[in-house]
């Protein structure tokens, strides 16, 4: 099955908070039936650098490797980066 067919990208994502913290890096994974907030999480977090207010403060990053859910409840005021890594598969095989 190749990327494409199911959707799949694979996260490590890293939050850097005021005073210098860092929280993760987490993995999370994301496919097109299975959710989690991993891309919801980042674009939040950009939206919010644009100006816009903060509309959520919890996000779920789904781990398939572990079988576990990260529960981030983050203010965004006290986070100054996010670092979202994501493994792609190579395309030399399909």
């Amino acid at each position: 099955m190749s990327n494409s067919d199911t959707g799949l990208t694979n996260h490590e994502v890293t939050i850097c908070l005021a005073g210098g913290a860092v929280l993760g890096p987490f993995n999370a994974t994301w496919t097109k039936n299975e959710g989690g907030d991993v891309r919801e999480l980042v674009r939040e977090y950009d939206a919010f650098l644009q100006g816009e207010k903060q509309q959520r403060f919890k996000f779920h990053l789904h781990d398939t490797y572990t079988n576990t859910v990260h529960t981030l409840i983050l203010n965004f005021e006290q986070v100054t980066g996010i670092c979202d890594h994501v493994r792609l598969r190579s395309h030399a095989n399909d």
